[in-house]
């Protein structure tokens, strides 16, 4: 749960865009929409083998 002290005076707008950047912080939504469909460990590291090459080919492209 997370709390968000509110000062004397402080605008809620400021207020509800600090809890929103914790909130983000928490990595809460990022976890249930994971969690929505089960996906096989084979298809997880394919994936994760995918970014690592394009992010190496990036980086050779800046080097060029």
């Amino acid at each position: 749960m997370l709390i968000i002290p509110v000062k004397e005076g402080e605008n809620i707008d400021r207020a509800l865009k600090r809890f929103k950047r914790k909130f983000d912080r928490t990595g809460a939504m990022k976890s249930l929409r994971s969690r929505q469909a089960f996906i096989k460990p084979s298809v997880r590291n394919r994936d994760k083998i995918k970014k690592a090459a394009y992010v190496q080919g990036l980086r050779d492209q800046e080097n060029i």
